[in-house]
């Protein structure tokens, strides 16, 4: 069953990128590389696929490029940057 959940949300993600020309554009591989790390660690959150990786996008893209903290660390010392992405990617509790 996890393996089947991360092959879904990774594939969502995949989809998701591969399917929106100008987010494909925007974001390095490193950016990516982040971003799946980010689903990966909220997976288990309650949330469809599609919401946390709106999630985790928006997170990376306000997050400085020399930033060396994964997002999962990143964001508990920036709750006004997680709630506006919680806001933007319409993630339910928060």
């Amino acid at each position: 069953m996890k393996k089947t959940m991360t092959t879904l949300v990774l594939s969502t993600f995949m989809a998701l990128v591969a399917g929106t020309a100008a987010l494909a554009q925007r974001q390095s591989a490193d950016d990516t590389k982040w971003i799946t790390a980010c689903v990966s660690d909220n997976k288990d959150e309650g949330q469809t696929a599609p919401v946390v990786l709106a999630y985790c996008t928006c997170m990376n893209n306000r997050m400085s490029n020399n930033e060396t903290r994964s997002i999962t660390q990143w964001e508990k010392a920036n709750p006004a940057a997680s709630e506006a992405c919680g806001r933007q990617a319409k993630w339910k509790g928060r």
